[in-house]
């Protein structure tokens, strides 16, 4: 069974957290990455359990949340961090943030330039854009913010404080990130309002606790959904899966590969669209892939550089320049580690070109400290000619932990 939404799952304890009374959350991801914010909260003051098969949050309210007396570790969780800083933001206490190696090193001021600009006060390393971060929480105001990026992150990290903040907060991007944050926002009873590429928030609303069923992460899917495509004679059925229309870019560019998928049964699920996914293994071909579709499958582009390798013709995947800035250069590394396979990879500022190949080569490769690097290679690894060795994969424990059991199980039938 593929596990439970890791975006789900992560805002459904913040604002599970935040809200006044229980939230109730079925089918929350018991990864790392998650993990790490259910700790964090607890070492706020909240109170969360796991009994029935069910998180049970008792929330403290929207100023609830009590002074941590040691550092907040997000692991290797820049969702964590950078979701958890615009709610630190706003709180009237000091906290520090920290995480692994990795997470130490990627980019944190994409997200803290707009929160200084509403007041936040957030020390940090390399001129305030690195972990630790050290946030000293106070009284915020609202900003409209146009986002140079489509980042889910940055945007939900603003309309977290705005929570907090005196006035509207708006936040608008270049094209529209996922829009979990805001779904949630609304289904927990907060002053929320669309907008084109963005949304408006009204701070000083509580929260009311809620039941949350989180559905099956389609990132996580993904490695199946394109195993069951490139393996012959496949055909795979995965369940209660979450089809997001911000989400969903893995299922339209596979589509446009040639790929046989059909969603069935959707329905709506606390405010999250749900299907089933048929899959047929299919011959795909090469496209070019860019624009708009990017930010909606930005994190299932390794897997996707995958079937790429092993469609007819080239693929070409541009306007991709944050996939450099993810927990590893994801760029650089599929392009390395599928030329290892045999595959003739153009590495390019914004992307890459893939020109597919009948017949992978087993090889060594490294994940890079990167989940969804290694689960790529070894979806590769099953269609490769040889074994392909893949090192360093305790990372994968971080969204998909069930991962290695779940491949073999599918194989064998």
């Amino acid at each position: 069974m593929v596990p439970g939404d890791k975006s789900i799952s992560h805002r459904a304890v913040m604002l599970g957290s935040l809200a006044r009374g229980t939230t109730v959350v079925s089918g929350f991801l018991q990864g790392e990455d998650t993990i790490a914010t259910l700790n964090a909260f607890r070492f706020m003051g909240v109170d969360a359990r796991e009994e029935d098969g069910k998180l049970h949050i008792q929330g403290r309210g929207l100023y609830g949340l009590r002074e941590p007396d040691d550092v907040l570790d997000c692991g290797n969780s820049g969702t964590s961090m950078r979701l958890m800083t615009g709610i630190l933001a706003g709180q009237r206490f000091y906290s520090v943030l920290s995480g692994d190696r990795y997470l130490r090193n990627r980019p944190m001021g994409r997200v803290i330039e707009p929160l200084t600009k509403m007041g936040a006060r957030i020390l940090g390393r390399a001129g305030g854009t690195k972990a630790p971060l050290a946030i000293q929480g106070g009284e915020l105001k609202g900003l409209s913010y146009l986002s140079p990026v489509a980042s889910a992150q940055v945007k939900s990290a603003i309309l977290l404080a705005g929570l907090y903040s005196c006035g509207e907060t708006e936040v608008k991007e270049p094209s529209l990130s996922r829009d979990h944050t805001e779904r949630m926002f609304r289904y927990f009873g907060a002053d929320i309002e669309p907008r084109a590429n963005g949304a408006i928030v009204r701070g000083g609303r509580e929260l009311d606790g809620r039941e949350v069923t989180v559905p099956a992460d389609i990132s996580s899917a993904a490695f199946f959904i394109v195993a069951a495509l490139l393996v012959p004679d496949s055909e795979l059925l995965i369940t209660n899966v979450g089809i997001n229309p911000t989400r969903t870019g893995i299922l339209d560019i596979l589509l446009k590969m040639g790929a046989s998928i059909d969603l069935l049964n959707e329905r709506e699920v606390s405010g999250e669209p749900v299907a089933d996914i048929l899959v047929r293994s299919s011959s795909l071909v090469g496209i070019e892939i860019g624009g708009d579709l990017v930010p909606r499958a930005i994190d299932e582009f390794p897997v996707l550089c995958v079937a790429a390798a092993c469609a007819d013709g080239r693929t070409i995947l541009r306007d991709a320049r944050e996939l450099r800035v993810k927990e590893t250069d994801r760029i650089a590394a599929m392009a390395t580690n599928l030329a290892k396979a045999g595959v003739d990879v153009l590495e390019t500022e914004d992307g890459m070109e893939i020109t597919g190949t009948d017949t992978l080569r087993g090889c060594a490769v490294d994940s890079f400290g990167d989940h969804r690097i290694a689960m790529s290679m070894l979806i590769a690894g099953l269609v490769a000619k040889g074994e392909t060795t893949v090192t360093d994969i305790d990372c994968i424990a971080t969204s998909f932990p069930t991962f290695i059991k779940l491949l073999e199980k599918v194989c064998r039938t």
